[in-house]
């Protein structure tokens, strides 16, 4: 290591090429997921939940939630890979975007707990997705209340939004408990 590289800020901060290479996968993955979708009412059933966690598990917190914001924004430019084979502004600035915003926040809050408790502790884990699931749930549906224009409450839109989801987020979450410990070892031995 250069005399250079050791005293510069950056160093500490700085993400390995490898970490790149990470990032771009899991980006690549959630836009791959993203758009397997069944439209059943305002808010489709989709695999982006998963391609979520899976990041969290992947890449931890910090670099699990830069893959997700990176699939966002190339959503957010036109690629079609929000639900439905959907992208544009619109669509996440619509009355579904809450819960694509609040990817970020569910990756990092599940990335966290993956980090803290490891591989061993699964229900640590479960802890961390349910956690970051709730924060997804509250923050997409208070923003469905706010853009909704047929004047729908926090309550009924839980009831729209939420209440038919929770079995199939529960499913979706012990899936992505089974098939992330691995990934995450895997990870992690290449980080060696």
């Amino acid at each position: 290591m250069s005399e250079l590289t050791k005293t510069s800020p950056l160093s500490k901060t700085a993400i390995s090429v490898k970490d790149m290479a990470l990032i771009g996968i899991m980006a690549a993955v959630c836009c791959i997921l993203g758009p397997l979708s069944i439209p059943i009412g305002a808010v489709p059933v989709s695999l982006q939940v998963v391609a979520v966690i899976l990041s969290a598990y992947v890449l931890g917190a910090k670099k699990g939630t830069l893959a997700v914001v990176i699939y966002i924004l190339l959503g957010f430019v036109g690629l079609p890979v929000f639900s439905g084979f959907s992208g544009g502004a619109g669509k996440l600035f619509g009355a579904t975007g809450g819960y694509i915003v609040g990817f970020i926040f569910m990756c990092y809050i599940s990335g966290i707990f993956i980090e803290k408790f490891g591989v061993n502790k699964v229900y640590m884990q479960a802890a961390g997705i349910v956690s970051g699931l709730l924060v997804l749930y509250a923050f997409g549906t208070l923003w469905f209340t706010f853009i909704n224009t047929k004047g729908i409450g926090f309550m009924n839109a839980l009831e729209i939004c939420v209440y038919p989801f929770v079995a199939i987020d529960a499913v979706k979450a012990a899936v992505c408990i089974i098939l992330g410990n691995p990934l995450r070892k895997a990870v992690l031995r290449l980080n060696r």
